[in-house]
């Protein structure tokens, strides 16, 4: 793997040297945009405006429009703004980590040591195992500040970038339902249904089959075979027969098989 960040953990008045590697991949097809007429590929050019020319990514400079100009910035300008936040994941609160909402989570990383950093990352793994408790830290990458939480995962300190508070919507924009009338008897079969169905997490056996499925219709296509999509058709049942659809669920005595 190749870093992508190097600096430094900030733990009190410890610093730990370390780098970030990603710690997630994409398990999707990788699909080339092409012309219809006669299946080229597709490019696309960063292009100035003025001359219409395409423009090479070491001719691109960041600039900030100011009054009717430009202010350019370069790497040391992201750096003066504050030099430690460009360099240091400083860490200033921690927490139990049940009490973050998932939909704060973003990008996991891996965080590495350097040679001089192995005794004190360690310490800090341990501390982090033995309290239960995320570190939450703020640092910059690519001139963005992040929100991130530090937690052990085994051998390796996992930093796990979250979003701001103001970055999530407000989901009172949405057409929600008020609180409904539920009967007892429904709640009761949706809860023995629901514990048929518990099991302890396993993320191994959720699979990406889609891709191995569309897999399968390239290489049918890739030998002129036809390929043909079964009919589904979005039944909307009505919701006074949730009692015998809730009876029919928990009749089938098995679990649907997982993929993801």
């Amino acid at each position: 793997m190749r870093s992508i960040w190097t600096g430094a953990i900030g733990f009190g008045l410890v610093n730990i040297p370390v780098k970030m590697y990603s710690a997630s991949e994409r398990s999707e097809l990788n699909l080339d945009m092409l012309d219809k007429k006669d299946h080229s590929r597709i490019k696309y050019q960063r292009i100035n405006e003025k001359s219409g020319k395409p423009v090479d990514w070491d001719g691109i400079v960041k600039g900030y429009k100011y009054g009717d100009d430009y202010v350019i910035l370069d790497d040391k300008d992201f750096e003066a703004a504050n030099a430690k936040k460009t360099k240091t994941i400083e860490i200033t609160d921690f927490v139990k980590e049940e009490e973050i909402d998932s939909i704060y989570y973003e990008t996991p990383y891996y965080l590495e040591p350097d040679k001089s950093g192995v005794r004190a990352y360690a310490l800090l793994r341990a501390a982090l195992q033995k309290t239960k408790k995320v570190g939450i830290a703020t640092f910059v990458m690519r001139s963005k500040e992040g929100l991130a939480i530090l937690r052990p995962s085994d051998k390796v300190i996992v930093l796990n970038r979250i979003r701001f508070a103001e970055e999530i919507r407000d989901p009172k924009q949405l057409a929600l339902p008020e609180e409904a009338e539920i009967k007892k008897a429904e709640l009761d079969m949706a809860i023995t249904l629901i514990n048929q169905l518990t099991s302890k997490f396993d993320i191994t056996a959720f699979k990406d089959t889609y891709t191995e499925q569309l897999m399968n219709v390239i290489e049918a296509k890739a030998k002129g075979k036809k390929t043909t999509a079964p009919k589904m058709r979005v039944v909307h049942s009505s919701t006074t027969d949730l009692m015998s659809q809730l009876k029919a669920s928990l009749g089938t005595g098995t679990k649907k098989k997982k993929a993801s």
